[in-house]
């Protein structure tokens, strides 16, 4: 049995060791390792600077975009109103093509039926005559007697 003790012994002692080793940390570092560890900080940086430039784009982006939905906003606003003043001039427009419809028509039935057989013609003869008369100027003459 003396010797199951000893291995008891060294195992317990090998057990102490590692939790030991375990609880205290182990301060040596292959350098490898910590070439790795200075390229994973590095690159860590890295991205933590391009990530803080992509959120200050991003702020800049979404105020450009909101001032673009805002003109957006403005100009369908503007287009609706200017849709309703069409509309309103359109209405205005053909009542006022009606209004005048209904007035020539009682004109033009009242001179047809005062006029009922003369019809002028529109278009006169472009061609002028050469052998008109001449015409006769009248001298005036002053009457001393008016005055």
């Amino acid at each position: 049995m003396p010797i199951r003790r000893r291995r008891l012994g060294g195992r317990a002692v090998g057990l102490v060791i590692a939790m030991a080793a375990m609880l205290s940390g182990c301060d040596y570092w292959p350098p490898a390792l910590q070439t790795q560890i200075e390229q994973l900080r590095s690159e860590l940086q890295t991205v933590t600077m391009e990530k803080a430039q992509l959120q200050t784009q991003m702020v800049s982006l979404a105020k450009v975009k909101d001032d673009l939905q805002a003109q957006v906003d403005d100009l369908v606003r503007t287009n609706r109103d200017k849709s309703a003043m069409i509309a309103s001039l359109q209405s205005s427009v053909t009542a006022l093509q009606e209004r005048v419809a209904k007035a020539s028509k009682p004109a033009t039935a009242k001179a047809a039926s005062s006029k009922p057989a003369t019809v002028k013609p529109a278009i006169k003869p472009a061609v002028k005559t050469a052998s008109k008369a001449p015409v006769k100027t009248k001298t005036l003459t002053k009457s001393t007697s008016a005055r």
